[in-house]
């Protein structure tokens, strides 16, 4: 059995490679889920129901386990879809079998495809019903697999990786610098779990937290979503995100915080927690 276990899904690329990584330099051995399992794989992921790409996003579970198992620890790789829930009980049963323990839990995996830069008047229920599957249904399922276990041994921890979004209007329709209402209610309802649980649970050792990332300069943000406004070169590291979970792992500070909403780059800067990156203007 590992001594310590995280679970991160959407693990592939972006926020959730960069907290699994830094996990495992943390001392975590890690298990890692998402849909693209090779370098290369092609599927939908327009944000937009009024175009279709599926050209390849950089990033795949391989390359993070590669990164993972460089620090020395051990990555088990379960991939698994959002939309497919039973996926999702099977990859965290897995992952219980094989490494006998999950002590952190990452709800970092999201919807990706059509709705998210769509307005209301033209997205389908049935995609606003999978950003709700993927977004806010999907981590609760998780929940259920991999924290009565935590329960048993009286301490672990949830992190929801949340959005601005779930508490604050876009500056502008869908796809002309905003983004549509798949995307900020879905997000609106994860918001709400990690209080939630830590009501419930913090008398039996568990601990919850929202982590906003605010806009992160993601591989799939430079090669997607220059044309809805937004530019990559002004987010912050993803490694900033990463800090900040590993600082609610390590700090005895963070148990203060349990149901709380993480603003993550605030806290990175005024912590320090990524040398050489910080919110204030150079100079």
């Amino acid at each position: 059995m590992s001594e310590k276990v995280a679970f991160v899904t959407g693990a592939s690329r972006g926020i959730g490679k960069a907290i699994a990584v830094e996990l495992a330099h943390a001392g975590y051995d890690v298990a890692i889920t998402a849909r693209t399992v090779h370098e290369g794989e092609s599927r939908e992921h327009s944000s937009t129901l009024k175009r279709s790409d599926t050209t390849p996003l950089p990033g795949s579970l391989d390359s993070t386990a590669q990164q993972i198992e460089a620090t020395g620890r051990r990555c088990l790789t379960v991939p698994a879809d959002l939309l497919d829930h039973p996926s999702l009980v099977s990859a965290a049963d897995r992952v219980l079998a094989e490494l006998g323990r999950v002590d952190v839990l990452v709800n970092n995996g999201r919807y990706i495809g059509p709705g998210h830069m769509d307005l209301i008047l033209d997205t389908p229920i049935r995609i606003l019903r999978d950003h709700l599957e993927a977004n806010a249904l999907a981590p609760v399922v998780l929940v259920k697999a991999l924290v009565p276990q935590m329960v048993e041994r009286g301490n672990g921890t949830v992190i929801n990786i949340t959005s601005g979004v779930a508490y604050g209007d876009p500056p502008a329709p869908a796809g002309q610098g905003g983004w549509g209402l798949g995307y900020a209610f879905s997000k609106g309802a994860l918001h709400r779990i990690a209080g939630v649980l830590a009501v419930e649970l913090r008398d039996r050792g568990i601990k919850a937290f929202n982590v906003q990332p605010g806009f992160i300069a993601t591989e799939r943000i430079a090669q997607d979503m220059a044309a809805f406004g937004f530019d990559a070169s002004t987010g912050a590291p993803p490694a900033v995100i990463a800090k900040v979970c590993r600082w609610l792992l390590e700090s005895p500070d963070a148990a203060l915080r349990n149901g709380q909403n993480i603003e993550a780059q605030d806290v990175c800067s005024a912590l320090g927690l990524l040398p050489g990156w910080s919110l204030a203007p150079a100079g």
